[in-house]
Order: structure tokens, then C-alpha cells, then sequence
């Protein structure tokens, strides 16, 4: 099978590696990719916002599945443009891909389908916004509708910081806030058939403790040994079939990566954001796992055959990614700072390029210091050693990254 994949980031690292690692991939290409990329896959320079470049290089690599890392991309269609050439890619329509493109569309969906959720307003004006705000009270939830790079939520106990967050977009999702832990769980789908990796848990806040801004992701591990047992089956029950079944009743089938992000409430599992492709960090502690080989289950999904696809295997043990980010991050990032200790097992990529040979940071989040272990607790040990052995001036990480399930302090509320 020969693949080509799309992105630059660590998710995309990540992927690459799981595929390379697939006996049946014979080539891997990726564009752009990154440098640490390169030494999996062969590179393309190609603009992720040119649809019919990247759809002219899949078909110049007779490529017989194109995998879309990046939101960007499948919300501005690459997978019609590129199917449109007769190959098969793994990512959802532009319609489908409206699940994160627009979180009032999601909401309606979600509607539609009797999804739990948090109740929610979509708003156009300040005197909406207000409305809202005080309907559903603080904590404060305010939403950009479109795709904001992770970043486009404001939580906030501070009634004009929120106001704030509404000022910028011109629409915005006003929600109630769900309190609880909140857990992510990756859904391989054909549209009908939909298999769960593991649930994973991600950190959004810049710092320990869940302080400061929002990010992209600062760190992530799997299995999440406090959940729940049942919790899968029953967010395949209430979420994943009835959203799936919504959006063939819509003639918008979904078929990719459905990301489900969820709070563990007090009156069960609610979601938080759909999500069209694999979550970053999350992906890389959930592939460090998988056992099955990757392509062939994101083919299957890419061909409709997903039900025929093997039961998947997991490695035993947990995995824990911690994420180095640039100084600055996650507000203006500085860049072309060397980076040195990114050369070692486990050290994903995220936000770097060569300068003259030379590594430097080229992005916000620049490395994802990635372990397993026999335990949570040894995996974690083993991610946190990978971070102390990067160098890069002024670099940041969030040093409780699994931290509260190492310890037990994770509680669900009754």
C-alpha cells in the first residue's frame, strides 16, 4: 500500500510512525512533514490550502490512501477533491467535517440526535452574549463557531474576560459549564461501522494545574484506569451511533476520525466538542499503544469495510506525552531557536525545520516527549526524562501532566 499523508505536526509524527511500522505500507510520503518525518517518510513541499496540489501529488505517487492529519484541509475539502481522482482517503467530506468546522452545527446535530451535551446558545450580538451569560452563569463558557487552532474557548469565572472572548468572532457558542474530568475518545468510522481506540486524557491550560490560557494540547496519556469500565460502550451508545445515524440521515455520512470529547458529569458522560480527525497530543499516547497495524484499519474505514476489520489489539502498559513548547506560546511563539536532544526514541516532532542544517523551533508546540511503560507511573517517569534531555531557550511544559491519575485524585461527581 502506498500512503500519503497530510500535516507537519506531532500528531502527524505519530502517525507516520504507526504507518511506517505497518508491514503492508511498501511507501510513505507526507506533505509537508516535518524533520522528524523525514526519516520515515519522503517529503513534499505542498500548500495544506492548495486542494488540487495535494490531490495532483496523490495521484502523481499513485497513492492508494491519502491520510489528513490537519482540520484545516478537511474542512475546506480535501477528501472530495482527492476521492474526486478515485483514491481513497481517510477523513470525512467537507459537509461531514462541519462537525468541527462550526460548533453551532455540531450543537445541531447533537439536537437532532439527543446527544447529551451541555445546553447551549449560538450568538450574533453583545446583547445574546449577555443573555446568555446570565442564563447559564458562571463558569463561564463562551465558544468561537469556527476552527480557532484549539484555542477558540474561553473558560472564565470573570464575566468580562468572557464578554472579551464574544468580541472577537462574529458568532459565537454560549455554553452551560459541565463539571467533571474530561476524557477524549478517538472513533475509526465508515459512517456506519465505528471502532473505539482508547480513551486518552489531554491538557488544554498552558500551566500545571490547569492555569493560564488555552493551548493546543500540553500533554496527554492512556489508558485511563479511573474511568468508568462501561464508559466506551456507553458513549458508542448514547454519542457516537446516534451522531453517526444523524448524519446519514442528513446525506452528510461521516466517515474519518470522529473525536469525541467528553466531561464525565455527575448525570454521565456529556460532550464537550466533536472533533474530524485524530486529537493532538492525544493521538500520539493512544497510537504508542495500538498494536493492530494502522493502515489497514484506516483503509478499511476508508472503503466502507470497517466491519470486516479485525477486533483491534492493544500493547499492555500506559504512555504519557508531554509537550515542549516554544517561550511565548501560546501567545506569540518565538521562533529559530536551536534545538537540541530531539534525536532521541520517543521525541516527536511538532514545530521545528532545519536552518542550515541546523534544528530550531518553527511553531508554538515544538516537541512531544513521548513514553510507555508498564505502569502510568513508569511511562510517566520515562516522558518526563525525555523532556529533561531537550534543550531549547525558554522552552515550556506543564510538569503534572498525569500526574492527578498517578496519585488517585481524579474523582467523578456522584
Amino acid at each position: 500500500m502506498r500512503v500519503l499523508l497530510l500535516g507537519s505536526g506531532g500528531r502527524e509524527h505519530a502517525l507516520a510512525g504507526a504507518l511506517a511500522a505497518d508491514p503492508d505500507v511498501t511507501a510513505l510520503h507526507c506533505a509537508p512533514g516535518n524533520p522528524g518525518i523525514a526519516a520515515l517518510a519522503r517529503l513534499h513541499s505542498v500548500d495544506l490550502t492548495d486542494l488540487d496540489q495535494i490531490a495532483s501529488l496523490a495521484v502523481e505517487i499513485d497513492a492508494d490512501l491519502v491520510v489528513v492529519g490537519p482540520e484545516v484541509p478537511l474542512v475546506a475539502g480535501v477528501a472530495d477533491v482527492v476521492r474526486a481522482k478515485g483514491i481513497a482517503v481517510f477523513g470525512p467530506a467537507r459537509a461531514a467535517a462541519l462537525l468541527e468546522g462550526s460548533k453551532d452545527f455540531a450543537k445541531s446535530v447533537m439536537a437532532a440526535a439527543s446527544v447529551p451535551t451541555a445546553r447551549s446558545r449560538t450568538c450574533t450580538t453583545p446583547a445574546q452574549v449577555a443573555a446568555a451569560l446570565d442564563e447559564f452563569g458562571a463558569p463561564y463558557v463562551v465558544k468561537d463557531d469556527g476552527l480557532a487552532a484549539g484555542k477558540g474557548v474561553a473558560v472564565t469565572t470573570e464575566r468580562p474576560v468572557a464578554l472579551a472572548h464574544a468580541a472577537g468572532p462574529s458568532r459565537v457558542v454560549v455554553e452551560e459549564y459541565l463539571a467533571g474530568p474530561e476524557v477524549t475518545l478517538l472513533v475509526v468510522t465508515d459512517g456506519t461501522a465505528a471502532v473505539p481506540l482508547l480513551p486518552a486524557q489531554d491538557f488544554k491550560r498552558i500551566g500545571a494545574g490547569d492555569t493560564g490560557p488555552n493551548t493546543g494540547g500540553m500533554g496527554a496519556y492512556a489508558p485511563l484506569a479511573w474511568a468508568p469500565p462501561g464508559l466506551v460502550d456507553d458513549v458508542l451508545a448514547t454519542v457516537v451511533r446516534p451522531t453517526l445515524a444523524e448524519m446519514r440521515r442528513l446525506g452528510t455520512p461521516f466517515a474519518g476520525l470522529l473525536y469525541v470529547g467528553l466531561a464525565l458529569t455527575a448525570d454521565g458522560p456529556k460532550v464537550i466538542e466533536f472533533n474530524c480527525r485524530f486529537g493532538d497530543p492525544e493521538t500520539q499516547v493512544v497510537l504508542a499503544l495500538l498494536e493492530t497495524p494502522l493502515a489497514g484499519l484506516l483503509y478499511a474505514a476508508a472503503t466502507g469495510q470497517l466491519a470486516e476489520h479485525p477486533p483491534l489489539r492493544w500493547r499492555p502498559g500506559a504512555a504519557v506525552t508531554v509537550v515542549v513548547a516554544a517561550a511565548g506560546y501560546p501567545g506569540t511563539p518565538r521562533s529559530g531557536d536551536p534545538i537540541e536532544g530531539a534525536d532521541r526514541p520517543g521525541v516527536l516532532h511538532a514545530g521545528t525545520r532545519l536552518d542550515g542544517g541546523v534544528l530550531v523551533s518553527a511553531g508554538g508546540r515544538v516537541l512531544c516527549c513521548t513514553a510507555t511503560g508498564p505502569t502510568l507511573a513508569d511511562a510517566r517517569t520515562a516522558a518526563y526524562d525525555l523532556v529533561s534531555g531537550v534543550r531549547l531557550a525558554g522552552s515550556q511544559h506543564r510538569t503534572d501532566i498525569a500526574s492527578a491519575a498517578v496519585e488517585g485524585r481524579i474523582r467523578i461527581p456522584r
